[in-house]
């Protein structure tokens, strides 16, 4: 028995390594700095960087901050187990070893950040912001993306499920913001 599974994981490790040697050579030929993909790529993981760092409110970093790390890790989770279960990928990438990482590292933490700061400032309604921001990525920005070939969705993925995914992670990155904020005041 414990041999069996020693082989399964060593093939499956062996599958890994395949994998990232097929994804460098993919990126080399089809995804490289010689593509208009790699640059837009790129401008949509620094673009946002720069808005950040020029906008975020410096009396509530931490907070605004903690906000889009959460967002940002859920949606790494989220999309990793979206591409390795083959139900969406990014034919373009920056890195050919983290294939979304212009979406999840910098536009979609950032622009609901920026609505999260807007929505503390202003004392609105984060729920309703939260949907409208849902709706603009879901069924705004991935299917431009989709349109310039630089995401693919397979199976039965669709704009509405993509929509409530955001959501759902926008919802949970927040719950856990106050649960933390929560718990700072009774410390």
């Amino acid at each position: 028995m414990e041999s069996t599974r020693q082989e399964l994981f060593e093939k499956l490790v062996t599958l890994q390594k395949e994998l990232t040697q097929n994804a460098i050579q993919y990126w080399k030929l089809y995804s490289g700095f010689n593509t208009w993909q790699f640059w837009a790529c790129l401008a949509i993981m620094v673009g946002p960087l720069i808005v950040i760092y020029f906008t975020i409110d410096r009396r509530r970093i931490f907070q605004i901050g903690f906000f889009g790390f959460a967002v940002h890790i859920l949606f790494a989770y989220i999309d990793a187990s979206g591409i390795r279960s083959g139900l969406w990928g990014y034919p373009y990438q920056v890195l050919p070893f983290l294939p979304s990482l212009s979406l999840d590292a910098a536009i979609i933490p950032v622009a609901i950040m920026l609505v999260y700061q807007w929505t503390i400032r202003h004392s609105k309604n984060f729920y309703l912001y939260a949907i409208l921001t849902a709706v603009v990525f879901g069924f705004g920005f991935k299917p431009l993306l989709v349109y310039l070939n630089l995401f693919e969705k397979y199976q039965w993925v669709n704009y509405p499920l993509i929509f409530l995914l955001y959501l759902v992670l926008y919802l949970l990155a927040y719950w856990l913001t106050r649960l933390f904020l929560i718990m700072r005041k009774e410390a």
